[in-house]
């Protein structure tokens, strides 16, 4: 009998229903839910069991969601489990997530010709003390490509951003890569030149996960601590040559409207409809040909990315002056519910208001004093700044707002509970968290999430609760005696990826594997 091609093998591998975190929060709805985890319960998940198991050591800050992918064939080596780590020092890393080793590793600077960018480039000390790569890459299995954005000084061509394409088992530039990022559309706002307002590589900031629909990459663009006047952008990009297809300001005719999410990515329904959650801007999408979209969440085209649909807080003009980014958690969009409005997203602002929407009617803009009662539901007074994304399963929404606890909130006919119906006893600090979901189905989930210790701290810490009731914490990183378990420096609003009974951590200076002790 012959040989099985590499193609084949790779093929064969994959059969099974492995389980993959190809992206931010493992799906284009961001729910942040591994469904398929049947290693890690409840039951095992403890300091007497469960634990650090590995290191592996980064050159930089580990801002983005760690990623995975499953019974990968690489030749000359076979089958192996990956994960594939951006740094800021502009570097990405493909590891062994067994502890093999390192497959490869990718820089994208070549010091003192092209450098990361400082802190003081951008005169934000929100990520010290350099920006390469914040946002989280997404991966193509079929093709077996990861996508990314690094950002980067060069000695003579100044400040630039690079959309990479990358093999997944060699780490080498696919499709023509790396293409440099511009873009510009007609408007009179701010740094228009004769009605162009042009993308600035200097001003904007990639901290949006990236997202892959449809053969497209999105890249959502914000800029580095509210610095200046600027704009916020999505980008669309054809996967298979790199060519820009599409462009969206948030502001053409006015300035800001950024599009951090606090690292959430845009998020895509299964139309293939782009949602996004937009910061503090102008505003003036309510007017006849008004096409500022500042505090708003904006369903967009996938082809084209002209804005389709929006909602917008009555009190626009309130979060404005506040900072207060009405679109700070990102997009969650929900599974079917059987309530009058099927197809619902979540999200919330820096204010603590968390808003239900209809994703085939959103709203608009009501103005006071109307108080956004054309939306499906709007939760005010229970949580404060949310800075981080929500996750979903099993009829809970999980959230962990800033200087809070983690919170659930169950989920009824479309509708939330009015307060949250269970919380843990962590707090989890000024930052708060986004939390991430393992369970086997409809059994055995778990609420993971990653405690930042003021967000700089010395260390990390990883923490575990039951997912059906969240009071009864299972495991903290901080347990275990002698340190065994302590993680790496904390990084912000990191996200743990948990996969195949492991769960990776990234940190300041390395990414951390926990998994099941050895007997």
């Amino acid at each position: 009998m012959c040989a099985a091609a590499p193609a084949a093998m790779a093929n064969r591998a994959h059969a099974g229903n492995p389980v993959d975190v190809l992206t931010y929060h493992n799906d284009n709805m961001r729910s942040g839910l591994n469904g398929g985890e049947s290693v890690l319960t409840p039951a095992n998940v403890n300091a007497g069991t469960f634990g650090k198991l590995l290191s592996y050591h980064v050159d930089g800050a580990i801002y983005a969601e760690p990623l995975y992918v499953s019974r990968l064939f690489i030749p000359g080596t076979g089958i192996r489990n990956v994960v594939y780590v951006a740094t800021e020092h502009d570097s990405v890393y493909a590891f062994f997530a067994a502890g093999a080793g390192m497959l490869w590793h990718a820089s994208f600077i070549n010091p003192p010709a092209v450098t990361t960018v400082s802190t003081t480039d951008v005169s934000c000390k929100l990520i010290v003390p350099e920006i390469g790569i914040t946002g989280t890459p997404v991966i193509d299995r079929a093709t077996q490509t990861l996508y990314v954005v690094s950002k980067a000084k060069g000695r003579r061509a100044g400040f630039f951003y690079q959309l990479h394409a990358l093999d997944l088992v060699s780490g080498a530039e696919k499709f023509g890569g790396p293409k440099t990022i511009a873009a510009s559309v007609a408007g009179s706002g701010y740094d228009n030149v004769n009605g162009s307002v042009s993308f600035n590589p200097l001003t904007a900031h990639q901290r949006s996960a990236l997202l892959l629909s449809g053969g497209v990459v999105y890249i959502a663009f914000a800029s580095n601590c509210d610095v200046g006047r600027y704009h916020g952008w999505v980008l669309a990009y054809d996967a298979a040559t790199l060519n820009q297809v599409a462009v969206f300001n948030t502001t053409p005719n006015g300035q800001r409207g950024g599009i951090w999410q606090s690292g959430n990515g845009p998020s895509a329904s299964s139309l293939g409809y782009i949602f996004a959650g937009i910061g503090n801007g102008t505003f003036d999408a309510d007017q006849p040909g008004g096409a500022d979209y500042g505090d708003s969440f904006v369903r967009l085209d996938p082809k084209t990315l002209a804005p389709l649909d929006f909602f917008t807080a009555s009190d626009q003009a309130r979060l404005e002056v506040a900072d207060a980014d009405a679109g700070s958690t990102g997009t969650v969009l929900l599974p079917n519910q059987p309530g009058p409005a099927p197809l619902e997203m979540v999200g919330g602002g820096k204010d603590g208001t968390l808003y239900v929407l209809n994703l085939n009617s959103m709203g608009h803009f009501c103005p006071p004093p109307c108080n956004n009662s054309q939306v499906v539901q709007q939760i005010v007074g229970q949580l404060r700044a949310l800075l981080s994304a929500p996750a979903y399963w099993n009829t809970f929404v999980y959230l962990i707002p800033s200087n809070g606890r983690l919170r659930a909130f169950s989920l009824h006919s479309g509708m939330l509970s009015s307060e949250p119906v269970n919380r843990s006893a962590i707090n989890f600090g000024i930052e708060g968290a986004s939390p991430a979901v393992s369970a086997n189905g409809s059994a055995n989930g778990i609420v993971w999430a990653i405690k930042a210790n003021g967000g700089y701290g010395p260390r990390a810490t990883l923490y575990a609760f039951d997912a059906s009731d969240i009071s009864r914490e299972l495991y903290g990183s901080d347990q275990a005696p002698n340190g065994r378990d302590t993680a790496g420096p904390a990084v912000k609003f990191t996200v743990p990826t948990v996969a195949d009974g492991r769960v990776y951590v990234g940190t300041r200076s390395e990414i951390d594997v926990y998994g099941l002790l050895p007997p």
